[in-house]
């Protein structure tokens, strides 16, 4: 579904992170794992899944008949850039509180740090109506071990699942994007908040050589088609850009450090899980590209990227705005 035709600075966010603090988030993807797998987990009352299972426990019949799902139900596996997954029913059709507690697992699914920033971008993307122009569905029931909410909306495409879904990171594909100011973007992407994500990973490609470089930088990218955006090929040779095992050590290192930081924004279960998988399907079976037909402004930066394995996808498009497809299993 196409959508009719402000900048984090990494640095300063960084500066703010958790990882930062600890000094975690420039060490190789291998240490990161390591570190956030010893870690034991400090609940803070009410999780995001405790809340859902309010939010759940909460709604009228007629609300459930709206809104819930059997867990295998068609529309959990579907996403898209601009889609509300029950599309007459929005979040400001519930009541005060279920919209309060809707709002609040959004934002509990994010990082700290970070989820001020996301609400930004929901608000300034969704127009007069904001988060209330979102849309929710749940799946299955809670305490059965088949129970995920979404939440979906333009450039947001949310998953809380409590590791219902096993092996695959945020219980299924996610989405996020921005258009911050207009829906063409300046080449600087002035207010966008996921442009931070797009120059951490062009300091991979400033690392590269010449013959490197011919490798990663190709022209166009993917097409956009909803789930298919992130199908899964379980390749590990052939996939577009250059495979990790033609980078050193060091370059291998940068690209975990890019790993880390498309991280960020999410919370820390997530981001552990999502670390670990990606290192249980091989790191160097991962392939990155970068593409110069769609380089806004033709000032050399590239706006759109994609880091690609047998079991993931992460596909960033900065042209015209921001979209990102996440697709990442074990």
């Amino acid at each position: 579904m196409n959508e009719p035709p402000a900048s984090a600075n990494r640095r300063d966010f960084i500066k703010t992170s958790a990882l930062a603090t600890s000094g975690a988030a420039l060490l190789p993807l291998v240490s990161m794992t390591e570190s956030l797998a010893a870690q034991s987990p400090t609940p803070k009352q009410p999780q995001a899944e405790t809340l859902v299972k309010t939010l759940y426990d909460s709604l009228s019949d007629k609300q459930r008949q709206a809104v819930c799902f059997d867990f295998d139900h068609r529309l959990r596996f579907e996403i898209d850039n601009n889609w509300h997954i029950v599309r007459d029913h929005r979040v400001r059709s519930y009541t005060k509180d279920q919209q309060a507690m809707i709002r609040e697992i959004f934002m509990k699914i994010h990082s700290e740090e970070y989820a001020d920033q996301v609400m930004k971008q929901v608000l300034e993307d969704s127009g007069r109506s904001g988060f209330g122009d979102c849309s929710i569905a749940l799946f299955g029931k809670p305490n059965t071990g088949e129970f995920q909410f979404v939440l979906t909306g333009r450039h947001t495409t949310r998953r809380c699942d409590g590791d219902s879904v096993e092996g695959t990171a945020f219980g299924g594909p996610i989405f996020y994007g921005h258009a911050s100011q207009s829906f063409y973007e300046k080449p600087h992407h002035p207010g966008n908040v996921y442009w931070f994500q797009a120059k951490r990973a062009n300091e991979v490609y400033q690392m590269m050589d010449g013959k490197q470089r011919d490798q990663a930088l190709l022209q166009w990218s993917r097409d956009e088609q909803g789930k298919k955006t992130v199908a899964l090929t379980g390749k590990t040779e052939g996939l577009p850009g250059i495979p990790m095992t033609e980078l050193s050590s060091d370059q291998k290192d940068e690209v975990r450090n890019v790993l880390n930081d498309l991280l960020l924004p999410f919370r820390e279960e997530d981001r552990r899980e999502s670390l670990a998988l990606i290192e249980k399907s091989g790191f160097d079976h991962l392939h990155m590209a970068f593409y110069k037909g769609e380089d806004v402004g033709e000032d050399g930066v590239w706006d759109v990227f994609q880091i690609e394995g047998p079991n993931m996808v992460w596909y960033f498009r900065g042209d015209p705005h921001v979209h990102a497809w996440v697709h990442i299993k074990g």
